[in-house]
């Protein structure tokens, strides 16, 4: 017989009794930032997400969506419910799932995300890291470190940023992304690699986290209830790009252990290099270990194959280009391998 309990926090697991047989499931990991639902009803996008001035609601989904697909949009723009007699949005943000708070930046001139909150789940061997943007206000009394639960308010939507055109009161919203970090030691590299260009946020930079679809994730979960995997969603990515680094241990392959797989060669002869599968956002998907007599070539980074509908499906991604029949990294694919290998 199996047991399912009711109620239980998303984000957890529920051990299963099945003849007499003991297995993990787990549950459905992340739930809607706010009381707004219409993601899940029939012709609800208009309802559900802001776009930009004069653009569709297409322009708030998540990815290759603003300046004809050249611009990555790295998050949801979810629309408002509630307004007090201003017109400004009062809508409770809640956090997607359980975890702890990371980091919060109170300061919206320090941000084009104004006031906003990055909070950590763990899940399924994965770290995820949500943002919350463009708040009003944040909870009294929040604090990095303080665990939260699924649910739980943690701020008020808003429209705060440091954009020079803001926010207009119609276009208020909750920018809402689950993220991947590439490196615990990004405000080192920054200092090292950009050193002309401020970072205010310390190792919550937002070119230190890599974005999946919410989206996506969302309406995956909402269709497979139990059966959606996180794990399984992220080890599915369409590939932009396979590249091999030269570099026997960085913090990716350490936080994200779950998504390297296995190689009997490696093992026995030892890790000097890894084979990376990359989506158009960069994400490091499939991690293969690589022995030395495994790996081409003398370069640091490498390029070995490149999915050639990918580019042209999601350009804003521009970690590779094509020259004189070539494909080869761009400088941004390179910072962006300098950065995860650092």
């Amino acid at each position: 017989m199996s047991v399912r309990p009711a109620n239980l926090a998303l984000g957890l697991t529920v051990w299963l009794t099945c003849g007499g047989n003991v297995h993990a499931a787990p549950l459905r990991p992340f739930q809607l930032p706010t009381a707004n639902q219409a993601l899940f009803e029939p012709g609800g996008e208009e309802r559900f997400f802001v776009g930009t001035v004069g653009k569709p609601w297409t322009t708030g989904t998540f990815g290759c969506v603003r300046t004809d697909g050249h611009q990555l949009h790295e998050g949801l723009d979810i629309r408002c419910l509630q307004r007090d007699r201003r017109g400004e949005p009062t809508d409770p943000v809640r956090a997607t799932a359980d975890g702890t708070v990371a980091y919060l930046n109170a300061k919206p001139s320090l941000s084009n995300f104004g006031r906003y909150i990055i909070v950590r789940h763990p899940v399924e061997g994965l770290e995820i890291f949500s943002t919350y943007a463009h708040l009003s206000e944040i909870r009294a009394g929040l604090n990095a470190g303080q665990a939260v639960k699924a649910g739980e308010v943690i701020a008020t939507m808003g429209r705060s940023a440091n954009t020079h055109e803001g926010i207009s009161m119609d276009r208020a919203h909750v920018h809402f992304e689950l993220n991947l970090l590439v490196n615990d030691r990004f405000a080192s590299w920054h200092k090292k690699a950009l050193p002309d260009q401020r970072n205010d946020h310390g190792d919550w930079n937002g070119q230190n986290l890599l974005g999946l679809d919410p989206r996506a994730i969302l309406l995956a979960e909402h269709n497979q209830g139990e059966r959606f995997s996180l794990l399984q969603f992220v080890r599915g990515q369409t590939e932009l790009c396979r590249v091999q680094v030269r570099a026997k241990d960085f913090p990716w392959v350490r936080r994200y252990r779950a998504l390297v797989r296995a190689n009997p060669k490696a093992e026995k002869e030892g890790v000097a290099g890894y084979e990376l599968a990359l989506n158009f956002n960069g994400i490091p998907f499939d991690i293969i270990p690589r022995a030395a007599s495994e790996l081409r070539g003398k370069a640091k980074f490498q390029l070995l194959s490149v999915n050639e509908a990918e580019p042209r499906r999601a350009p804003c991604g521009k970690l590779v280009t094509q020259r004189n029949g070539r494909w080869e990294l761009t400088t941004h694919g390179q910072n962006l391998l300098d950065l995860l290998t650092y």
